[in-house]
């Protein structure tokens, strides 16, 4: 027993010594804090510490995503869409009275004295044009309908009596945008002339087969493409822009989740399951802080983040890299009250990781432990010996 008191300061004191010695799930708060800032020694940190409060919250809450609007702009359809090459297209010629070049009667006109002649559905050619009898080829593709009738009129005036004209588009080719990926059916979606957004063509597709805090949409218009969550275009309908003939919209589906690792409830893989999450909402989809274990000051969230917005931050250092991506480590101090209302205004994003240090007193009682371990087999062979001592 004299041995056992002689070791256990020993012990103890090189416990206190050296964290490092002790099992655990991750760095101590002070170990955090203390690589995430600048100091003679730590030149150059490795991340970037930024303490959670109001400024910081306020910056995040400005942060900027990928925007269509920013991107390609306001587009407004024409107000009459022009046809164009693969277009499919009816003729009807009328003639004032009978006997001239299409004097065959029209079923259900409204003038029995006046004929007409249907041709049959055509496509716009290559060239452009169409070829109508008596008429010849006319030009079709970069005009709209009443201007291609104006210009069958004007070749048939001398050769038909008072000729009338009317062109329909019975097949929408060129006027056409397309819906592929997460979709229930994805089509060549004809554009209507009213206008059609985003959302409005993903309708006509069948819409969305993932749920929407998973889907992204990725618009690809002039060779340039820009992906969004469909929760951006829910939060901010300017977001939800016109679509243009020959647009593309692919609907993907990624599943959106964060890490949770350290002293809390649970350490897993979570996903979001809503269309947004907050700091206090993955706490508690993690099971909350273990109350025998975390320390309540040592929360930290740690992601990637543009270069330019993290030099908003006053902790920011001189020695980022120019533009890309840094990483981030966000500290927020759960001990203070206040501190549970920032969490609740904090954005969670995808692949973020949230880590609970110990509570200092935790690492203590693990080195008591330790002295336990390693001094049970003394005590109980002095319990032995001085049984086998009082026997003799």
């Amino acid at each position: 027993m004299g041995f056992i008191r002689q070791i256990a300061p020993v012990i103890l004191a090189l416990g206190l010594a050296s964290c490092s010695w002790a099992p655990g799930a991750g760095p101590s708060r002070d170990a955090m804090v203390e690589a995430g800032t600048v100091t003679q020694e730590n030149v150059d940190p490795s991340f970037t510490l930024v303490e959670v409060g109001p400024s910081a919250v306020s910056i995040l809450s400005r942060r900027g995503g990928s925007s269509l609007r920013n991107r390609f702009g306001d587009y407004r359809p024409p107000t009459s869409s022009v046809i164009g090459v693969g277009d499919t297209v009816q003729v009807t010629v009328w003639e004032a009275a009978s006997g001239g070049l299409f004097s065959s009667s029209m079923q259900g006109a409204v003038n029995s004295g006046s004929k007409a002649s249907s041709f049959p559905d055509q496509a716009v050619g290559r060239d452009g044009s169409i070829t109508l009898p008596y008429g010849g080829r006319i030009q079709a593709a970069g005009r709209t309908p009443q201007q291609v009738e104006a210009a069958i009129v004007e070749r048939l005036r001398g050769k038909a009596i008072e000729p009338q004209a009317i062109v329909n588009v019975s097949k929408n080719a060129s006027n056409t945008a397309t819906v592929i990926g997460e979709v229930t059916a994805g089509a060549r979606v004809p554009l209507t002339i009213r206008g059609d957004r985003i959302m409005d063509v993903i309708a006509s597709a069948g819409g969305f087969r993932s749920p929407t805090h998973e889907t992204f949409i990725s618009l690809t218009r002039d060779g340039r493409t820009v992906r969004v969550p469909v929760q951006a275009l829910l939060a901010d309908p300017r977001e939800n822009i016109y679509v243009r003939p020959g647009d593309v919209l692919t609907v993907e589906r990624s599943s959106q989740t964060f890490t949770v690792a350290g002293a809390a409830g649970a350490n897993a893989m979570i996903p979001f399951d809503a269309r947004g999450l907050t700091l206090e909402e993955a706490i508690g989809k993690a099971g909350g802080l273990q109350d025998m274990r975390a320390d309540p000051d040592g929360v930290f969230v740690m992601r990637y983040e543009p270069v330019d917005l993290v030099r908003q931050f006053p902790q920011a250092t001189s020695a980022l890299p120019p533009g890309g991506m840094t990483p981030v480590a966000y500290h927020l101090n759960m001990r203070d009250p206040s501190g549970l209302f920032l969490a609740r205004r904090f954005p969670m994003r995808d692949k973020d990781i949230i880590f609970v240090s110990n509570a200092p007193l935790t690492e203590i009682g693990k080195y008591f432990q330790l002295f336990q371990m390693l001094t049970a087999p003394v005590v109980q062979g002095a319990g032995v010996a001085a049984v086998g001592t009082t026997i003799h």
